[in-house]
């Protein structure tokens, strides 16, 4: 088995990858309380976003603000190759672990 994610982790990869490549916190912490319909601290997805970083999951560069917006420069994010094998080990992992618990179809 190889590298597992904290559930906080998987949630904002799995947000990264359906808001496609480079991006940054903002986004991602909408998408996040969009699809769960919970709130989500920035810092908690920035903190996090770094972590993933470091454990070679992401890689970052910062872009510069596009003329005529206000603000200052932006870190963005992209998935790395290991972190889409990453959630895929833990989709075959819960779709295992999920395989008969057919308890929790029913309400």
């Amino acid at each position: 088995m190889g590298e597992v994610l904290g559930g906080f982790e998987h949630r904002v990869l799995l947000a990264m990858m359906r808001l496609g490549s480079s991006s940054y916190s903002v986004p991602i912490v909408r998408e996040l309380e969009s699809r769960t319909g919970r709130s989500v601290s920035p810092s908690a997805v920035y903190v996090t976003l770094r972590r993933l970083e470091r454990r070679g999951l992401l890689t970052s560069r910062m872009v510069p603000v596009a003329s005529g917006e206000g603000g200052r420069p932006r870190r963005v994010f992209d998935v790395s190759p290991e972190a889409i094998e990453v959630l895929r080990e833990a989709r075959r992992d819960f779709d295992r672990l999920w395989a008969g618990v057919d308890a929790l179809d029913t309400p």
